[in-house]
């Protein structure tokens, strides 16, 4: 299991707009994931008028489940720990398609399950089928189409780190060795 404090040694995302709470498992061999997230009032797409969050952000966690998978994947490629290994890339999602939701808002104080698994890839192109479940019932499900870059990761790591010379230095040693 890989818990909270872990996550940004996998993925890009940080404080609020992190919806992943732990990976709880994955297979490189399957090219699979599954994470859990945590729905607070701390969430960035929490609703009060609702008390929840819109089932349309479980997306947002598939893609995250992506990049965690991804992140994995690569450090386990690469040889390295945690700690040594690459800063994650970035991703974008291209495309959802075959999306189907089958409960409009998430209440608080409740954890769902997302679970992704690759189809197939090209390239920095995956597709992959994602799908969020509630207590054991299926919240929503599709298919994302994603991208890896890593010029667009040079370009944000090098100015969210820009505010400290030790952080800048660090981050274009790291992007130099892509």
């Amino acid at each position: 299991m890989i818990e909270t404090k872990d996550l940004p040694s996998i993925v890009p995302h940080r404080g609020k707009m992190l919806l992943l709470s732990r990976i709880t498992g994955y297979n490189l061999e399957e090219c699979s994931l599954e994470a859990e997230y945590d729905i607070t009032e701390n969430c960035i797409f929490f609703d009060p008028a609702v008390d929840g969050v819109p089932s349309w952000v479980c997306f947002e966690c598939i893609a995250q489940a992506i990049a965690a998978f991804s992140g994995i994947r690569s450090r386990e490629k690469d040889g390295k720990d945690e700690k040594c290994g690459k800063l994650p890339r970035i991703g974008f999602i291209l495309s959802i398609s075959k999306m189907q939701v089958f409960l409009p808002v998430l209440k608080s104080d409740n954890t769902i399950i997302i679970k992704v698994k690759e189809l197939d890839r090209t390239d920095l192109v995956f597709n992959f089928e994602g799908q969020v479940f509630l207590e054991g019932t299926k919240v929503l499900e599709g298919t994302l189409t994603v991208m890896e870059t890593q010029a667009a990761q040079a370009a944000i790591i090098s100015t969210s780190l820009s505010s400290t010379t030790e952080g800048s230095y660090a981050a274009e040693e790291t992007i130099n060795e892509n």
